[in-house]
């Protein structure tokens, strides 16, 4: 995994959703990364679960939760903000669930992240994204 910062698109493979997002933008793309991850009973391959934070945060910013706004995400966020979309409940649920995926056993991303240890700051962008799909 090609990572700069621990924040959604701090890394290759999420800013490849993104750009993969915008080529066929809309909600069943998000609904595709989110189901990925949730329905996944094997162990959970590190960029499929980049992805789905990726299409969390998408969840997070149509509800004008934006999180961190860099270079990386500008294009998405310029999508977002012309293209206002009502985020169903499931979705949301969903999104949480799949991130709880993400975070428990048998899951790659977290093991990544803290191979020298909890890496806190990982751990604390992924609960303020947590929050953020909310509302």
């Amino acid at each position: 995994m090609g990572a700069w910062a621990e924040d959604t698109f701090g890394n290759d493979t999420a800013c490849d959703w993104a750009g993969s997002f915008l080529e066929k933008p809309g909600l069943k793309a998000v609904w595709a990364a989110i189901m990925a991850v949730q329905n996944s009973e094997e162990y959970l391959d590190s960029d499929e679960a980049s992805d789905c934070l990726a299409a969390c945060e998408v969840v997070a910013r149509l509800q004008g939760q934006w999180g961190q706004r860099n270079p990386y995400s500008e294009k998405l966020d310029a999508w977002i903000e012309a293209n206002p979309t009502e985020v169903p409940e499931k979705l949301k649920k969903a999104a949480d669930a799949a991130i709880e995926r993400i975070l428990g056993p048998d899951s790659e991303l977290p093991e990544l992240w803290d191979e020298c240890g909890r890496n806190e700051a990982w751990h604390e962008a992924v609960d303020d994204l947590r929050r953020r799909v909310w509302g």
